[in-house]
């Protein structure tokens, strides 16, 4: 029976044996693989930093443009109150004009008799102008001369 312990104890050893063979090759494939993920985790580390200065100094950009359109926002603001401004003001015109044409108006309406007797009376007094006119510019003036019809050239009045 000691050669039955001996002999299980060899199959032992050679079952190690092997198991430590093949421990030895997994170990090895895992150090090539392991060794593979360092090299491209360096890599990979090296894109990241310069992405991450990429990334600042996109952000100092980003800033910096962000201040320029704070600032332009501000002087806009300014522009747009002073639009304003002129807005209301010409509304405030407009208003005026309204209420000074309403006033005429209704003086109008109220003084509309006044105006037509004036209106008449100017044409009166424009008809009488151009006969006096006409009368003034004719060269043989008739007049009668105890009962006699007289023919003159009239004289011409100098302005």
């Amino acid at each position: 029976m000691e050669i039955i312990l001996y002999l299980s104890a060899a199959v032992a050893a050679v079952a190690f044996l092997i198991l430590a063979i093949y421990l030895a090759k997994t170990l090895k494939s895992l150090q090539s693989t392991l060794d593979s993920v360092a090299h491209t985790l360096t890599g990979l580390e090296k894109q990241l930093d310069g992405v991450t200065r990429e990334t600042t100094v996109l952000l100092h950009k980003t800033n910096t443009l962000a201040d320029d359109i704070q600032q332009k926002s501000e002087s806009l603001n300014s522009v747009v109150s002073a639009v304003k401004d002129v807005g209301n003001s010409v509304q405030r015109f407009n208003q005026s004009i309204h209420s000074i044409s309403s006033m005429v108006d209704n003086q109008i309406d109220k003084n509309q008799d006044k105006i037509s007797q004036v209106v008449q009376w100017s044409n009166v007094f424009l008809e009488l102008k151009d006969k006096w006119k006409s009368r003034r510019m004719s060269p043989v003036d008739h007049q009668l001369d105890g009962g006699q019809l007289v023919t003159r050239q009239r004289e011409r009045a100098k302005y």
